[in-house]
């Protein structure tokens, strides 16, 4: 029993399970945090930033490309607010973040008395962007509801959770034991009779496909196995790149699975929300369509993702590890006799990939980043021309090294969530892809970056105006621009300014060496591009395209 600070508990219990970094952003209501931060000697490294938004992406980006939980502490109110949108991007993309929230006094809260960053019902707003959130009342709650926070993190469907200490509370000391350690936690395994019934429309169909999302990392080589005895192509969502090698000749984008999709008699999806395939259904005219032929197989942790839309012929409950195992064990007694498709399914990816040699410039600039990254590099998307074509032409050779909002399309999200990928991935390189607007979101974070030395390459792609939202009002609005320019200033002073290392490419050439030197500093980069004298290529036909398998 040792008498401790609840700041100095919550730090001990951070170190209890693992936590090595904290993201943060200082204020009076998480001073006895700092102190005891301080007074732990770096056993948890400590990187500040200069807003809070900066401090959720970086959670975000840590947490989604090492699979360890993000944890960041910021003060109550506004401090929290501004974390929101992180927030929304790690609850979509199934991402383990820990918000650490101050919040004012006990005794003061919900009582509207104007406290310093006081807001109401703070923890119910916590609680709307977070699988789970609770408020730490005493010391003495402390390693148990942080114990909880990681169980949560570690259990069922994976998204941010969150806790909030009031600044008295932070203060309070209390004798608290800690001789527990804490616990490990299985995710479940499957029905045994569901794996048999799935095994067995899997194992007769005929042009079978798998599809595959964000919740099927950890079960890579399960996944190959499978998809290889059924011959079955596996169609990856953008949270799925790098499941399966884009070499492999199974390994496709959606593009590439929506040629096949009229033809696939049974479909497996694991850990994806089906979005392209159904969740258009009655309400948009962007979705690839159902029949009555197609036999649908869901598995997914989430027991209300399975039947969310329209409930599957099958529908698995299962960490996707166990399940995958389960099937691939079971496929062998009812597959068919199956000759390989490389040859045809390598034909189809070369003859869609013309297609992407479409659109230029941004494929130029995609090609030149992906010869220039290592395999095991870190590639960081953001809302933006060029990175909206990446979604299906940049080519992705490892798990977890392609990082994107997912469907959230949280605007800015990409400098900052770069940063905590190099945190969390010191020794490979990372490149973040920005536009003009989204970057100036969190430009403030190249002073961060610099300060604690994080290499991350950044190119920005100017253009002078938010481009997607223009080309839009000039080609489908009859050139009603409005809101969507924009005035910047010159990138490369301002990040030299800065401190860090800065090149102007205004050629694809003058792009490639820019990036190489980058690679080579020990600091962050960055590379502003100017393609305000291109016309962009419009890739959205691709990205959603018109049903093709209409009902019967």
């Amino acid at each position: 029993m040792e008498k401790m600070t609840c700041g100095q508990i919550i730090v001990k219990s951070l170190r209890q399970h693992a936590v090595e970094t904290i993201f943060v952003l200082p204020g009076a209501q998480l001073d006895h945090l700092f102190n005891a931060l301080y007074d732990e000697g770096g056993s948890i490294k400590v990187i500040q930033t200069r807003h809070e938004q900066a401090t959720a992406y970086m959670a975000f980006g840590y947490a989604k490309s090492t699979g360890r939980v993000g944890v960041f502490a910021v003060v109550p109110g506004p401090g929290f607010l501004n974390t929101t949108a992180a927030l929304s991007t790690g609850y979509a993309c199934n991402t383990p973040m820990l918000l650490v929230s101050g919040q004012i006094p006990l005794s003061r809260i919900g009582m509207g008395v104007g406290m310093l960053h006081e807001i109401p019902d703070q923890l119910g707003m916590i609680r709307g962007v977070t699988k789970w959130a609770d408020r730490i009342n005493h010391p003495i709650e402390a390693p148990g509801k942080v114990r909880e926070a990681f169980t949560q993190l570690s259990t069922g469907r994976i998204r941010p959770v969150g806790l909030e200490i009031p600044m008295d509370v932070m203060a309070m000391e209390a004798y608290v034991d800690f001789s527990d350690s804490p616990a490990g936690h299985e995710q479940p395994g499957p029905d045994p009779d569901l794996i048999e019934e799935a095994a067995r429309l899997l194992g007769q169909a005929r042009n079978p496909m798998i599809l595959v999302g964000g919740g099927i990392f950890g079960a890579e080589s399960e996944l190959l196995e499978l998809a290889e005895t059924l011959q079955a192509p596996v169609v990856m969502t953008r949270n799925a790149f790098g499941a399966i090698s884009s070499r492999h000749y199974l390994a496709l984008t959606e593009p590439v699975g929506y040629r096949l999709w009229p033809e696939v008699d049974v479909v497996l999806a694991v850990g994806t929300r089906m979005q392209a395939q159904i969740a258009g259904e009655g309400v948009l005219d962007r979705w690839w369509g159902i029949d009555e032929d197609l036999k649908i197989i869901r598995m997914d942790i989430d027991p209300v993702e399975i039947n969310r839309v329209r409930a599957p012929e099958v529908g698995i409950l299962s960490d996707a590890r166990k399940g995958l195992r389960a099937l691939v064990d079971r496929i062998p007694a009812h597959n068919r006799r199956r000759k390989s498709r490389q040859d045809e399914l390598t034909a189809l990816k070369a003859e869609v990939e013309k297609e992407f040699e479409k659109f230029e410039p941004q494929y130029t600039f995609i090609r030149i980043i992906r010869e220039e990254l290592p395999e095991d590099g870190f590639f960081v998307s953001e809302i933006t021309q060029v990175g909206h074509v990446a979604r299906f032409a940049f080519p992705v050779y490892r798990p977890r090294t392609y990082v994107s909002s997912g469907y959230q399309g949280t605007l800015g999200f990409g400098f900052a969530a770069a940063l905590g990928v190099k945190v969390g991935n010191p020794g490979k390189p990372v490149i973040s892809i920005n536009g003009d607007g989204g970057f100036m979101y969190n430009v403030q974070e190249l002073a961060t970056a610099v300060q604690h030395r994080i290499a991350v390459v950044a190119i920005v792609f100017s253009d002078n105006a938010y481009g997607n939202v223009k080309r839009s009002q000039i080609q489908r609005y009859g050139g009603r621009v409005i809101g969507s320019d924009l005035h910047n200033p010159d990138f490369v002073k301002l990040a030299e300014s800065f401190g860090a290392a800065a090149y102007r490419a205004d050629t694809f050439e003058k792009l490639r060496s820019a990036i190489r030197k980058g690679f080579d500093e020990n600091g962050p980069t960055l590379i502003e591009v100017p393609v305000g004298h291109y016309d962009m290529a419009n890739p959205w036909h691709l990205i959603m395209p018109p049903p093709i398998r209409p009902r019967k």
